[in-house]
């Protein structure tokens, strides 16, 4: 647990920000509440007595610097990830900390990597990006599923959402992410990202019953792209949405997520289907659970858990399925997220 380690969670008031305190204060850690607007920190500060307001802002590394001191760690969960994943590594860096994002914007964790993997390694830093649903999860089963094999052919992880309401923060990182690439939708093909402008194909994909086959948007390209070969020898990647999910994020007056419980989980429930296949063989795992955003919580306070705890199995820039042993850490997550595997 976390006996009392301060992490600062950069970004403590947003939507998942929210989550990833509430799970940080379950398992035992002092959350440090950080982020550019201090009256939104003051609020979130007064439903936790106790905990410290640090305001920072990208712009002034110096408050950044006050935001880590004394931290064990650090969860950035503000976004767009594009403006706010470099200025926070940088300071997680002089401070000598480890750092974590839930990133799910393709450029910025693309960015990440090329960026820091270098000065990371050369430092014995630990930075993790995309320790989220989208990014995180995936890269853990596609790695589990792989097993023994040390390379594969293709993955494809396909997002079975029961509906999809984004938060405000997802349509700004959107946002961001298109104009960064011209509105241009991504692919990984042949062992390389591709930026593409013709049109996306629908085809059904068959999900586990009870769910079965479904329609989806083909390579709507989610963070698995950047996650998957970052350390998997597999040159095509691809990520498929259910078409409903697909419409409601994209839909200008979709509502905002609301809370349906007492943890402040919305009713969405998900099924991610990840398929591995080389040559005529294929492995499949498949993870259940209920609202992504609240689910990306558990997934980055256990990879600070297992960082802090030493149980870990490299350093530098790394996503989840090279650092940790993923079939512990997706076992780890049974109180969120049931898991099957098939071989």
């Amino acid at each position: 647990m976390g006996a009392g380690r301060a992490v600062t969670v950069f970004g403590a008031y947003g939507h998942t920000g929210r989550f990833v305190v509430a799970e940080l204060l379950r398992r035992g850690f002092v959350p440090v509440l950080s982020g550019r607007d201090e009256v939104k920190l003051k609020a979130l500060a007064a439903s936790h007595p106790g905990l410290e307001v640090r305001p920072a802002s990208v712009d002034d590394p110096e408050s950044l610097d006050r935001a880590l001191a004394g931290a064990q760690a650090v969860v950035n969960s503000a976004g767009p990830f594009a403006t706010t994943a470099a200025p926070v590594i940088e300071a997680a860096l002089r401070a000598g900390i480890p750092y974590v994002d839930v990133a799910a914007e393709i450029e910025a964790n693309v960015d990440t990597f090329a960026r820091f993997a270098d000065r990371a390694r050369a430092a014995g830093a630990v930075v993790v990006p995309a320790m989220a649903f989208f990014g995180g999860l995936g890269d853990l089963l596609a790695t589990a599923a792989m097993g023994d094999w040390t390379a594969a052919d293709e993955a494809h992880v396909a997002y079975a959402l029961s509906d999809w309401q984004p938060t405000n923060g997802t349509r700004a990182a959107g946002t961001v992410s298109r104009q960064r690439r011209g509105g241009a939708r991504v692919v990984y093909r042949n062992g390389r990202l591709d930026y593409r402008h013709d049109e996306t194909t629908v085809l059904q994909w068959p999900f586990p019953e009870p769910l079965g086959s479904r329609e989806v948007i083909g390579e709507f390209t989610m963070a698995d792209v950047v996650t998957i070969p970052s350390h998997l020898p597999i040159p095509d990647v691809r990520t498929h949405m259910t078409a409903e999910a697909a419409r409601g994020v994209t839909a200008p007056d979709t509502p905002t997520p609301a809370a349906v419980d007492e943890h402040g989980r919305s009713a969405q429930t998900f099924l991610v289907d990840v398929v591995v296949r080389s040559g005529g063989s294929e492995r499949r795992a498949v993870a259940k659970g209920q609202d992504i955003y609240a689910v990306t919580a558990p997934l980055a306070v256990e990879a600070v858990h297992r960082i802090l705890a030493g149980r870990t199995r490299s350093v530098g820039v790394v996503s989840a399925g090279e650092i940790f042993d993923a079939a512990d850490f997706l076992r780890a997550l049974s109180p969120h997220v049931s898991v099957e595997m098939f071989r």
